[in-house]
């Protein structure tokens, strides 16, 4: 660490401003983050935003999951989280948590197991 470098804990306690949680609605890391598109198309890009905020957006042009997006900024899951929720609080991005994988239950195959279980 050099005399000019404010360390690791300084810059991450700057990037959130001292915020341990997203403010709004918890979400957790395999929830979706989706940028939000303007009318002509192409993802919001406010002015104002920190690089971490713009790299976050341009990353979730396509649907991500919250530790992909961690993992590629090479932020903690909590700080990132952060990022996120303020992104969404400016309406930038949209954060939804997964659906459930379509289940269709067979009755049939549980028959099955349940004889096959019998016959043991």
């Amino acid at each position: 660490m050099t005399g000019d470098d404010p360390g690791p804990l300084i810059r991450l306690y700057g990037l959130t401003g001292g915020r341990a949680r997203p403010a709004g609605e918890s979400f957790d890391l395999v929830a979706i983050v989706t940028a939000v598109v303007t009318a002509a198309g192409a993802p919001a890009e406010p002015a104002g935003l920190v690089p971490e905020h713009l790299a976050a957006l341009a990353l979730c042009r396509r649907p991500t999951p919250v530790a992909d997006v961690a993992a590629y900024l090479g932020l903690p899951l909590n700080v990132t989280r952060v990022l996120l929720g303020d992104l969404r609080r400016e309406g930038l991005v949209t954060i939804d948590r997964p659906r459930p994988a379509a289940q269709t239950i067979d009755e049939g195959i549980y028959r099955e197991v349940l004889h096959g279980l019998r016959r043991l």
